[in-house]
């Protein structure tokens, strides 16, 4: 049988453990719990969007050998702005499909109507505001600048972003998505880009807790009067 020395060696571990993961392994069982209950569309905004977007469908657009300054073509989209069809070329040139004219960017009322394009009609624009740069932990992270911010007028803190170079509709941001991020944040411990699963921080605290928990059947063993019974018994 494990000694009395050991044993309380054995229950000062798991106890100091214990508080020192506790917090940690209470947020992961309430992000996990949050994840469980909820709607990623939800999450995603898609009920604040028009699902789906509205399109219009163009003819008689220039081919690309009518396009000024261009040497070659890796990648091309389509895409619509203010009612007008654009190319985006190599992800960097922006290209009036009628005209052949070249756009530099796109102003406050062309991203104000891109938006409107892609979210739900009811919805009042409360502001518009340009973005060059973001921190690590900003909800736009990671996504094309510079850009227009769109905030409406809703209690959720909604907000839309569309790219100033192209005019693409981004993404949507709101309250619960807020604090999706936050809690995923916490759920890898990823506290940068919030996707990485192989931080030392997270293997770390992986290691400690499943010590604890072979500490706790551990201590179990050692403490129960049933299994002290049982190895008496045998080593009689």
């Amino acid at each position: 049988m494990v000694k009395r020395q050991t044993a309380i060696k054995i229950r000062k571990t798991h106890r100091y453990l214990g508080i020192f993961l506790g917090i940690q392994f209470l947020m992961w069982t309430i992000s996990g719990m949050y994840f469980s209950w909820t709607d990623i569309d939800e999450i995603h905004g898609d009920h604040f969007k028009q699902m789906p977007p509205k399109v219009t469908s163009f003819s008689n657009l220039l081919g690309t050998d009518s396009l000024n300054g261009i040497e070659g073509i890796a990648s091309m989209e389509l895409l619509e702005i203010a009612g007008q069809p654009y190319y985006w070329i190599n992800g960097a040139q922006l290209f009036n499909a009628k005209t052949g004219e070249q756009k530099k960017s796109v102003s406050e009322e062309e991203a104000l109507q891109v938006a409107a394009d892609h979210m739900r009609p009811d919805l009042k624009v409360s502001s518009i505001v340009q973005i060059n740069e973001v921190g690590p932990h900003h909800e736009y992270r990671g996504r094309p600048l510079p850009a227009y911010e769109i905030s409406y007028e809703t209690s959720e803190e909604l907000k839309a972003y569309v790219a100033l170079n192209n005019g693409a509709f981004q993404t949507v941001r709101h309250r619960d998505w807020r604090w999706f991020d936050f809690l995923w944040m916490t759920h890898t411990m990823d506290y940068q880009g919030r996707d990485d699963f192989n931080t030392l921080l997270l293997r770390g605290f992986s290691l400690l807790g499943l010590i604890t928990v072979l500490s706790g059947f551990l201590l179990w063993f050692t403490s129960s009067p049933s299994v002290r019974k049982v190895v008496k018994q045998k080593n009689k």
